[in-house]
């Protein structure tokens, strides 16, 4: 079962990320080390699977 986007978004903000906001759907967040990413979506909506990966990359990315 594919996560929710809100659930992307916990994800990005327990790894320090801040929201800046956005238009519609869109949401931009960057970490203090300089890392950005975008996540577009409603949050009850299912993320889609480049959307995991992507999340997933960019914390892994992070941690190092």
């Amino acid at each position: 079962m594919p996560k929710k986007i809100r659930e992307l978004i916990q994800e990005l903000k327990t790894a320090g990320f801040a929201d800046r906001g956005g238009k519609g759907s869109h949401r931009n967040f960057k970490h203090p080390a300089g890392w950005k990413i975008t996540i577009s979506g409603n949050p009850g909506h299912d993320a889609k699977k480049y959307q995991e990966r992507e999340v997933e990359k960019i914390i892994r990315e992070v941690g190092k």
